[in-house]
């Protein structure tokens, strides 16, 4: 693609103090006096001026039809009703989340525009449909100024449970206007991040046959035993996930001391040590392990090779369920090496009976470098019968290197406390692509979109594909997106479910 041109922002806003609000902070764009009502808003919309613009924002007041909505609430528009016709907004949550960092209080649904003002009863019918907000104009802008990138913004100047032309709505309509003001820059910022661009879609990416494993476990042992079932730790590192598994009755605990006596309780794809199993059957818990067979393999490689007489030296990350799990295994034998600095100090029994093992979430580049100072340091050095790094987190980290090349940003779909997603972030890093840790489309900022015509998107081994999905959205919300796939390997393995649960 050429490089990203700067797109024309045009707001329109409906009244003379409005639009008088706006050009009072607003550098870049042009701001368009469009009038009230929805006549005047259809024309508008038709104008060369409005037609013309490559991005467009509706901002104004308006009024509010949910209870808790309060003067100064900003409402972005998941989607624009009209009469009988629905104007979808899928960039909403990034304008939102824009709006956010700006510290105003922001709300995002659907705006339902009519042709005459909301009172009373109406607005009640109208709050039932799930709309947030209503207004007389956007529905005809928008429908007059189809294919452009957009988004409507409203202050709620006017509450639902105020009736209009109160001596109060003067208060609060000089309250919305303070607010209306403030979104001037977040709007130049979403008409900056404005534009086409093409998405470079990693494969494989997302959920691996372990996370499927795991999650079908807890679906299995709810849709079996009734809620509650209890899972020690997440069952996955993913927000998400762990979330819709929460909402339909499993239990997540840190420890199995919050797990009632007798209860079922489920371990995590991440393992757990030979203590913790101890403690389960000790209070007499119905264990199901979901524990992913690549990692089992590792904890068996941990207790053959330390019952050989070797000090086995872990590679892995402090903290993580994964090491914690493993090492447990033989925590007399075994030495976690997390840094090169680590490799090059750590101290031994035996020099000439140590091996190592890693967690399976690791990056091969990184894992190289602490293989090769532990080797030079100790010949007779073992290595594990075969690597311990999954091959879907392999596959995921060679898939983000071809495409991030390319690419002038990478995101990678992931919650915080995700070892495989943390080392996509750092793959393209190293290969000097700037790259963000995204759980969700509300956690990527604009300014990062600005100037960037090409994306590389991909999403760690334990999220939700729906996650990719609705990135790609919101950056259509922005403007024509290509989206290219680069498949590098199809995935065809599956693991079999614990016998508790087939």
């Amino acid at each position: 693609m050429t490089p990203q041109k700067m797109t024309k922002l045009m707001i329109c806003a409906p009244s003379w103090f409005e639009a008088a609000a706006l050009r009072r902070v607003v550098t870049e764009a042009t701001v368009f006096q469009c009038g009230t009502g929805t006549k005047a808003g259809a024309r508008a919309g038709g104008s060369p001026a409005v037609r013309g613009a490559g991005a467009l924002v509706v901002a104004g007041i308006g009024g509010g039809l949910r209870a808790d909505l309060v003067a100064g609430d900003v409402v972005v528009a998941s989607e624009v009703r009209g009469a009988g016709v629905t104007y979808p907004c899928p960039g909403a949550e990034l304008l939102a989340a824009e709006l956010r960092s700006q510290g105003l209080r922001i709300h995002t649904g659907p705006i339902v525009s009519t042709d005459h003002v909301v009172t009373g009863k109406e607005r009640g019918a109208l709050a039932a449909t799930g709309a947030l907000c209503v207004d007389m104009e956007s529905a005809a802008v928008l429908a007059a100024a189809p294919g452009t990138a957009r988004a409507v913004v409203r202050v709620i100047a006017d509450v639902a449970a105020s009736p209009l032309l109160r001596p109060a709505s003067m208060g609060r309509m000089g309250t919305a206007m303070r607010a209306l003001a403030r979104l001037g820059p977040s709007l130049e910022i979403w008409g900056r991040a404005a534009g086409p661009r093409q998405v470079l879609l990693a494969g494989p990416r997302s959920f691996c046959a372990g996370v499927v494993r795991a999650i079908d476990v807890v679906d299995n042992a709810l849709a079996q035993r009734g809620a509650p079932v209890y899972v020690r730790k997440q069952i996955v590192h993913n927000t998400h996930v762990v979330k819709d598994l929460a909402s339909r009755g499993a239990v997540f605990v840190d420890e199995l001391d919050e797990v009632p006596a007798g209860s079922t309780v489920i371990f995590s794809a991440h393992g757990v040590s030979p203590a913790v199993r101890a403690e389960a059957q000790r209070r007499g818990l119905d264990v199901i392990d979901a524990t992913c067979p690549l990692v089992r393999k590792v904890h068996t490689e941990v207790r053959r090779f330390a019952d050989d007489g070797d000090t086995v030296l872990f590679l892995g990350h402090a903290g993580h369920e994964e090491t914690e799990g493993t090492m447990g295994e033989r925590p007399q034998n075994t030495v976690l090496v997390e840094t090169a600095n680590d490799a090059r100090t750590v101290a031994v029994a035996d020099p000439d009976r140590v091996s190592y093992l890693m967690q399976t979430t690791l990056a091969a580049d990184e894992v190289a470098e602490l293989v090769d100072i532990l080797q030079a340091r100790f010949p007779e050095l073992r290595e594990p019968p075969s690597d311990d790094i999954c091959f879907a987190t392999t596959n995921r980290q060679e898939a983000l290197r071809q495409v991030a090349r390319e690419a002038g940003l990478a995101l990678v779909i992931g919650s915080t406390n995700s070892s495989n997603s943390l080392r996509l972030v750092e793959k393209a890093e190293r290969m000097d692509t700037p790259a963000h840790l995204i759980d969700d489309v509300s956690d990527i900022s604009l300014q990062w979109l600005i100037g960037v015509d090409v994306i590389a998107l991909t999403a760690g081994a334990s999220a939700p594909s729906a996650m990719v999905d609705s990135v790609i959205a919101a950056l259509r919300g922005l403007g024509p997106v290509d989206v290219i796939e680069r498949q590098i390997a199809e995935e065809q393995i599956q693991f079999t479910l614990p016998k508790e649960v087939r």
